[in-house]
């Protein structure tokens, strides 16, 4: 994969069946996504780079909430085959912020196994994706953002423009390329 010379890590932010239950769900690009993502995961497996799994949690008075610890949908989506070197729990958008069931911060995690780039793949690509590259790339971590391992779904604006999925990836590119992060497609990051 290509790492340069520094020690990688690769994220797997938020694959999990939590977002089958949201109403702005689409399958149209799961499948690609998936693809993506199980290559990015076979290759770290097979160069001894950690594969590091992070889940969104919603803590609160809802259990209904599908993002809820008694939901049951805090689990990865079946069609990945993981194995995870550490899974995380976050209630923030950033992944740095997750913590191990012992209390590790995914920060922590990386420092105190010498990781210098990440490589961030998940969903959504311009929430949890974009503000755990702005933040790893502001605490000094370098960056591969590996876009179309990221998912996301059409959005419509206040003043009621739609967004399709590839618009929303696309601005999210432009704002993190070369500032906060080096965008790459799986096919580069395999390279």
């Amino acid at each position: 994969m290509k790492t340069a010379t520094r020690k990688s890590a690769l994220l797997v932010i938020d694959v999990q069946e939590s977002f089958r239950r949201r109403p702005y769900w689409q399958a149209d690009d799961l499948p690609a996504f998936l693809a993506n993502t199980q290559a990015l995961i076979n290759r770290s497996r097979a160069e001894g780079i950690p594969v590091l799994q992070v889940f969104h949690q919603e803590p609160g008075p809802d259990a209904h909430n599908p993002f809820h610890p008694q939901s049951g949908l805090i689990r990865a989506m079946p069609e990945l085959d993981l194995q995870a070197d550490a899974v995380f729990y976050k209630e923030v958008h950033s992944a740095l912020y997750g913590k191990t069931t012992d209390g590790v911060t995914l920060e922590k995690w990386l420092r105190s196994h010498g990781v210098e780039e990440i490589l961030v793949t998940g969903i959504r690509t311009e929430q949890c994706c974009e503000t755990t590259t702005r933040h790893a790339s502001d605490i000094g971590f370098n960056v591969q953002f590996v876009a179309d391992a990221t998912l996301t779904f059409p959005m419509q604006s206040r003043n009621g423009r739609r967004f399709s999925a590839a618009e929303i990836r696309e601005r999210t590119e432009l704002v993190l390329d070369g500032r906060f992060a080096r965008i790459v497609s799986t096919a580069e990051a395999l390279a």
